[in-house]
C-alpha cells in the first residue's frame, strides 16, 4: 500500500560571510524548532527516521538541512569555489546555522548536531545563547583531533569507500542492519566535502579552557553519545558536559556514532529524555 511522507522540501537563499548560498532542507511537524544538522560528509537524509517520528513532530518543527557542498545544497554561487580548497571553520559554521535560522525566521529554537554538528553545537551555545533555546550535542565533545587526514582524498584510493567504509566500525553491531549499510550509503556520496569538514572537527574545533564561558541558564546543553563511538567517546563527552553550567551528560549503550540513522529506534528514547532534560533546566532558569 502506498504511503505518502509529510515530509517536505524547500530551498531559501542565504548570504553568509559574503557567499551566497541556495540551502536545501526538509521539515515536518509543528511547535518549537528543531534544527538538524547532518554529520561531516554526510546529508539531511540521515534524520528520516525522525522527520517521520509522530510523537516528536507533534510538538516540534524538526528541520534538518543540508550544508553547502553537501546532499542537495551546491557550493556557493557567487564566487568560483573549485579553485580553493574547502576547509569548514568555526566561524563560518557558526554563521551560516544563524543565517539559516535568521531566514527561516525561526524563535527559540533548538539545535542538534551530530559528530562534528554535535562540536558546532558547543560553538553555537558559546557564541549565541541569546539566538538558541538549547543545544543537544550529539557524540561532541571540546576537541576532537586527529582525523583531518590526507588519505581521506588520496589519489590512489576510492574516496566514496575510503569515507563510506569508515563508518561501519563506528556503529554498533546491535544496529539493524539494513540501516547501517544505508549509513554506509549516505556516506558514500560525500566524500567530496569530507576532508574539508573535518578541518572544523579536528583542527579549527576546540573549546579546551573555555567551557566555563558558555551560559547553561541562557543555552542549556545536553550531550548524548553512544557506547560503541572510538571517535568521541562517552568519557570525552561527559567530561566536556560536567565543566558547561548545566550541562548534562546522556550514555547511548548498544548505539555508535551515528545513531539517527544507524537505529532511530533506540535514539529516539534517548532524545525524548534529553528534550525533557532541556525543558526542565529553562523552567528552573
Amino acid at each position: 500500500m502506498s504511503k505518502i511522507s509529510p515530509v517536505i522540501g524547500r530551498y531559501v537563499t542565504i548570504e553568509v560571510d559574503g557567499l551566497e548560498y541556495k540551502v536545501f532542507y526538509l521539515e515536518n511537524g509543528t511547535g518549537q524548532p528543531l534544527v538538524c544538522q547532518h554529520t561531516a560528509g554526510a546529508h539531511n537524509h540521515q534524520w528520516r527516521g525522525l522527520l517521520e517520528d509522530e510523537e516528536i513532530t507533534a510538538n516540534y518543527r524538526v528541520i534538518a538541512y543540508d550544508l553547502p557542498r553537501h546532499g542537495k545544497s551546491d557550493p556557493p554561487e557567487n564566487t568560483e569555489w573549485w579553485k580553493e580548497e574547502y576547509q569548514l571553520t568555526a566561524d563560518h559554521f557558526v554563521n551560516f546555522i544563524v543565517a539559516l535560522c535568521d531566514a527561516l525566521e525561526l524563535e527559540d529554537p533548538l539545535f542538534m548536531g551530530s559528530s562534528f554538528g554535535g562540536n558546532v553545537a558547543l560553538q553555537l551555545a558559546l557564541r549565541h545563547p541569546d539566538r538558541f533555546a538549547g543545544v543537544l550535542s550529539v557524540e561532541g565533545a571540546d576537541y576532537s583531533p586527529g582525523f583531518y587526514l590526507d588519505w581521506w582524498q588520496h589519489p590512489h584510493a576510492n574516496a566514496a569507500q575510503v569515507c563510506a567504509s569508515g563508518t561501519w566500525d563506528l556503529m554498533a553491531p546491535q544496529s539493524p542492519e539494513a540501516d547501517r549499510w544505508k549509513t554506509w550509503f549516505y556516506y558514500s556520496q560525500g566524500s567530496e566535502a569530507f576532508k574539508g569538514d573535518l578541518h572544523f572537527y579536528s583542527v579549527d574545533h576546540d573549546l579546551r579552557g573555555r567551557l566555563h564561558e558558555i551560559d547553561g541558564d541562557k543555552c542549556p546543553v545536553v550531550m548524548m553519545t553512544g557506547e560503541y563511538d572510538y571517535l568521541t567517546t562517552p568519557e570525552d563527552s561527559a567530561r566536556t558536559a560536567s565543566e558547561i553550567k548545566n550541562g548534562s551528560f546522556i550514555n547511548m549503550p548498544e548505539i555508535g556514532h551515528f545513531p539517527m540513522s544507524e537505529n532511530h529506534d533506540r535514539f529516539r528514547i534517548h532524545l525524548l529524555e534529553a528534550l525533557d532534560a532541556l525543558r526542565s533546566v529553562k523552567a528552573n532558569a
